[in-house]
C-alpha cells in the first residue's frame, strides 16, 4: 500500500510517495487554487491508501498560522477524496531536508522544490517508522476542531 505525505508551505506543497518501506521524495507542486486537485491527482495516479500532511506547529507545540493552513488545506482534500488523512507533526523537516541536500552537494538555494519534496519525505519516512512499529501515526483530520 502506498502513502502520500505533503509538505504544504505557503508557495510549493513538497510532495512523497511510499515505495514498499521507503519514502521517496516525488516533486513540489505551486500552492495554488489548483493545489488540492492536483494534489488528489496525484494521489488517484500513485494509488495511495492514505495521505499523511505535515502539521508546522511551534517548537513549544503551539498550533500556528501555518498550521491553521495545513489543516484548511488538509479539510479541501477530503471534500475532493475520502482517503484517510493523518496529520505528522514536521517540526525542523524542512531544516533536516536542507541538511541532506547540503550533504548531497545541492545548492539549497537553487533546489527550493527540492527541499519541500525532501521534508515530505521526512515527514512520510516518520509515519512509516509509526507503521511498521504498529501504531497509526499522527491525528486525524477529525481529531481537530479548528
Amino acid at each position: 500500500m502506498r502513502r502520500l505525505a505533503l509538505d504544504a508551505g505557503m508557495a510549493r506543497i513538497g510532495v512523497a510517495v511510499s515505495e514498499g518501506s521507503l519514502a521517496l521524495p516525488l516533486e513540489a507542486i505551486q500552492n495554488s487554487k489548483t493545489a488540492h486537485e492536483e494534489t488528489i491527482a496525484i494521489a488517484v495516479a500513485k494509488g495511495v491508501s492514505a495521505i499523511y500532511v505535515g502539521l508546522p506547529i511551534s517548537l513549544s507545540g503551539s498550533m500556528t498560522a501555518s498550521s491553521l493552513m495545513a489543516i484548511d488545506f488538509a479539510k479541501r482534500l477530503r471534500e475532493l477524496s475520502s482517503l484517510p488523512i493523518h496529520f505528522i507533526d514536521e517540526r525542523l523537516t524542512t531544516k533536516s531536508a536542507q541538511a541532506r541536500l547540503h550533504q548531497a552537494g545541492k545548492n539549497t538555494k537553487a533546489s527550493k522544490g527540492m527541499i519541500d519534496a525532501q521534508a515530505a519525505a521526512l515527514i512520510l519516512e516518520f509515519a512509516l517508522q509509526s507503521e511498521r512499529e504498529g501504531q497509526l501515526a499522527g491525528k486525524s483530520l477529525e481529531e481537530f476542531d479548528v
